[in-house]
């Protein structure tokens, strides 16, 4: 039995419906970091399933017990016959992981040379604030971005630290530590190395933009934790102007403000700790579920 249409449907379903789904339901701007371990999820489900059907596509005939069989086969060490379709099968399947990994190293290297420019002249321009943990940029625009990775730092522009309070700038502070120690600048680039592999294809559009949202929310509870809502509130409708951050960088402003103060002004809805349980163990799963659709434990 070749498992490559069921493949191939699974992937269809991944990639089209799947997305449909998430973005229809409620639950995942209650719970941003589950949502965006599952959009992760379900874009390592759909490369594994499209790396496995390129493999049983190149071996229809054969009853095949997942990637090992396969590459066995095209490498001469399974049974004889294996010709050019074959290793051009492996050669498809081995491109999957090669490109997404090319994409997103090319990503995070092109983001880390942005944020050393920066660095260099925020050393040059940039006043270290140790009252308010940070470097103040004389700037007449209210905004606050954070440079993270090895040498992390969090920027303040010097309108925003006049046109806000201590409380309100502590708040700001806050949610862009949360963005650091997350490490969230490596998800950003993953998610937009899916999209870019697999352009076109609506998972990958719609996980290149959910995880920033989801990420900007994620932040935003990080900083409740903290400071209460009022003061997140009030800071982020007067950051709402900054529009633009330096390339490498993350923004408690921007376009998504308006969507996330909508998000804290409605009324609290937590998701059911089963229901999380339920989702979580299905993103810990998905990844695997095609290589049961490829080797059925009947055939194993």
């Amino acid at each position: 039995m070749n498992a490559a249409p069921a493949l191939l449907g699974y992937a269809a379903a991944v990639g089209v419906l799947a997305p449909r789904v998430m973005l229809r339901s409620a639950w995942p701007h209650r719970a941003p970091v589950l949502a965006a371990a599952v959009w992760f999820a379900l874009a390592a489900s759909f490369s594994v399933c499209v790396a496995l059907a390129a493999l049983h596509l190149a071996t229809p005939g054969a009853h095949l017990h997942g990637i090992l069989y396969s590459c066995g086969v095209a490498l001469g060490v399974g049974p004889p016959g294996a010709g050019a379709v074959r290793f051009l099968g492996i050669g498809v399947a081995a491109a999957v992981p090669t490109a997404l990994v090319a994409a997103f190293t090319y990503l995070v290297l092109r983001a880390r040379v942005a944020r050393s420019r920066h660095r260099e002249v925020l050393d040059k321009v940039g006043r270290p604030s140790a009252r308010l943990r940070a470097t103040v940029l004389e700037h007449a625009t209210p905004a606050a971005y954070c440079l993270p990775g090895r040498r992390s730092r969090i920027v303040v522009s010097s309108g925003a630290v006049e046109l806000l309070s201590d409380a309100e700038i502590a708040a700001v502070v806050e949610h862009e530590r949360v963005h650091i120690a997350g490490r969230h600048h490596l998800l950003l680039a993953a998610a937009r190395s899916f999209a870019v592999v697999f352009k076109g294809v609506p998972l990958a559009r719609q996980t290149g933009e959910q995880i920033p949202l989801l990420l900007e929310m994620a932040a935003d509870d990080g900083a409740l934790h903290v400071h209460s809502q009022r003061t997140l509130i009030t800071a982020m409708f007067e950051m709402a102007s900054a529009e633009t951050v330096p390339k490498g960088a993350l923004s408690a402003g921007g376009r998504t403000v308006h969507i996330r103060l909508r998000r804290i002004l409605a009324p609290a809805r937590r998701t059911h700790p089963a229901f999380r349980a339920v989702v979580a163990g299905a993103a810990v799963l998905m990844p695997l579920l095609p290589l049961l659709v490829a080797c059925p434990p009947g055939l194993a």
